[in-house]
């Protein structure tokens, strides 16, 4: 077991899915349309396998001709032998374009294998990230990556041990099967094709048996990581609560599990190679044994006895390494199983055939009747109207669980409305392609998660291939460019695992300046200081000025000083809009915002959520 930052399978129907249907999922990255260079490569490939086994077929008969040369023959002395060398030449020279022969099949196919691995790799990559926000929070992001990392592997596995490995074999045992019968007879043909038989037989049945253990080891191994990847990133609460024991044990629970079926399946292994190896080894002997009949009768030469010994143990070879072979292969079509029903999960969130682009003219937002529940049985919003103009700011407080966060999800369209429509400059952004919607709408979230890379890197996320001078221009104008300047290394400056190097105050400034670059037309900004002090939320409300300067502004926040510069005040309870109206307005209706500012008033530090105080009594 490896430890790592992909972690826990993504949890998927109990039915599995068929070899079959998991290679045929397969077999169009083997043979895809309009590119006849991998087509060619795959025909060359195959044709080059087909030679290595011709020659391989051919090197024990010319092995033999060669002992029955240099048997002395009645009458003859041995000093008057003549040396076969031409046959001896040819024994060699058949061995070489064996190999040479399997080598280049090797090297033609092997970009075919890699480009297949690739792309099935960035088709299940690029499906995960067109998955509904419903999905992720549903699944561990470590089982995501853990699933696209085993079913790669297991793609190079069966590419490689299926074309190369089993196809060739079988193709050797019909070939020694017919040479047999011709050169010998029946039974010599019969007896192999029979031990062959049982031997396949045995290893199919043996390892599809086995494969449950395998499938155990997974779901094991991918619940041990998931707990230890968790416990990892939340470094600090296993501290602050002392429970590293606590945790430790969880770990080794799962890693028992997974010891349990590791063992399990050693054991069968044990047990399918012993099987293998009797059946070979009988009918190996029962073939000798009538071969030294023949020759003791004399209805054989001893070149002809060499020459089922030889194909026998040459057939061994590959037939002993087919058990690991096929072994490989079952796992490694388990490993893709999870993989290609990542890529069968349909997308919830998905644009129209034929949806436009958003066009932004204005940048008004406006929701008209909207309803909407993570359940069917739990709504969240029920009938929320409003409207920001082009250019507007309106600002959403209410408690937690009112629904303020929901709007921001579903403007970007991480969700659909279940009743109601969201419109930007008069079009439903449900009939608009998301990639457009998207990039119309700027974020600064309360939870700002860097990457563990730069801040240049961080920074120029907002727009990938921005200059320096333009990451530079977005970083003054959120007001972290001097600090960036004092650090050692400046812009390089890495921030760590989800940017818990910088201080909250610091990792918003780069959150900002990231969307300042990004120049966004609507602009959230979903309690973007509320988990901050009063003096660094002073500084940030300066640069998130700046930014929703000009830009049409939903802010959804706790802290009521921070939205009395809003042009109209949204007061959420319960998914239904409770008090609208500027803050001015709203403090003399004397109603819930009122109770609100005087409860905020008086515990600036204390009341962060004054609604929930207020609704609780």
């Amino acid at each position: 077991m490896t430890l790592s930052a992909t972690s826990n399978a993504p949890a998927a129907p109990r039915s599995q899915r068929s070899i079959l249907r998991t290679i045929a999922s397969l077999l169009p990255y083997l043979w895809p349309q309009g590119e006849p260079i991998a087509r060619l490569r795959v025909v060359t490939a195959l044709v080059f396998l087909v030679l290595a086994k011709i020659a391989t077929v051919w090197v024990p008969i010319v092995y033999s001709r060669a002992v029955d040369a240099l048997a002395p023959k009645a009458g003859q002395a041995a000093a008057m032998i003549v040396v076969p060398a031409a046959l001896i030449l040819a024994y060699g020279v058949l061995r070489v374009m064996a190999a040479g022969f399997g080598e280049l099949r090797d090297a033609v196919f092997a970009a075919v294998q890699q480009r297949t691995v690739r792309r099935v790799a960035r088709q299940t990559f690029e499906h995960v990230h067109r998955l509904s926000l419903r999905f992720h929070l549903d699944r561990q992001t470590g089982g995501l990556s853990r699933a696209i990392e085993r079913g790669t592997t297991g793609i190079e596995s069966v590419l490689r041990l299926a074309v190369f490995n089993i196809l060739p074999t079988l193709f050797e045992v019909l070939m020694v099967t017919a040479i047999l019968w011709a050169v010998f007879d029946w039974r010599f043909a019969l007896l192999t094709f029979v031990a062959v038989g049982l031997y396949i037989g045995f290893t199919l049945t043996f390892t599809n048996w086995r494969v449950r253990f395998r499938r155990t080891m997974n779901e094991t191994d991918s619940e041990a990581q998931s707990k230890a990847v968790d416990s990892l990133l939340n470094y600090e609460t296993v501290k602050y609560f002392g429970n590293e024991a606590h945790e430790s044990r969880r770990f080794d629970e799962a890693l028992a599990r997974y010891e349990r079926a590791a063992v399990k399946s050693q054991v069968t292994l044990n047990m399918l190679n012993l099987g293998q190896a009797a059946i070979i080894a009988t009918g190996l002997a029962l073939v000798m044994l009538m071969a030294a009949d023949g020759v003791k009768s004399g209805a054989m030469t001893v070149g002809k006895f060499v020459l089922v010994n030889t194909y026998l143990m040459q057939l061994y070879q590959p037939l002993n390494f087919l058990g690991f072979v096929y072994r490989e292969i079952k796992q490694g079509l388990v490993d893709m199983e999870q993989m290609f029903r990542l890529l069968n999960v349909p997308q919830e969130i998905a644009d129209r055939p034929g949806a436009p682009p958003l066009v932004v003219r204005r940048g008004e937002v406006r929701f008209d009747h909207v309803h909407f529940g993570y359940r069917p049985d739990r709504e969240i919003l029920k009938g929320v109207d409003f409207v920001v103009p082009a250019g507007g700011k309106l600002a959403i407080v209410g408690p937690t669980g009112a629904g303020k966060s929901t709007i921001s999800r579903l403007l970007f369209r991480f969700y659909d409305t279940t009743e109601g429509q969201i419109r930007i400059d008069g079009q439903d952004i449900s009939a608009v392609t998301q990639d457009s919607l998207r990039a119309a709408i700027g974020v600064v979230p309360q939870d700002t998660v860097l990457f563990n890379d730069t801040i240049r890197y961080n920074i120029a996320y907002g727009r990938p291939g921005a200059s320096q001078a333009e990451i530079e221009a977005a970083a003054r104008s959120a007001q972290v460019h001097d600090f960036v300047l004092r650090l050692p290394d400046g812009y390089a400056t890495r921030v760590g695992e989800r940017g818990l190097k910088l201080s909250g105050g610091e990792k918003q400034r780069v959150a900002i300046a990231r969307t300042i670059l990004k120049n966004p037309r609507i602009l959230i900004l979903d309690e973007a200081t509320s988990a901050l002090d009063t003096r660094t939320e002073q500084d940030i409300q300066t640069a998130l000025r700046a930014v929703a300067e000009d830009r049409t502004t939903l802010v959804i926040a706790h802290r009521l000083s921070t939205v009395v510069d809003a042009d109209e005040i949204l007061v959420l309870n319960e998914g239904q809009v409770a008090e609208r109206g500027t803050h001015a307005q709203l403090l003399a209706k004397g109603g819930l915002y009122a109770r609100m500012w005087m409860l905020q008033a008086e515990h600036p530090d204390a009341a962060l959520d004054p609604v929930s105080a207020l609704v609780a009594g």
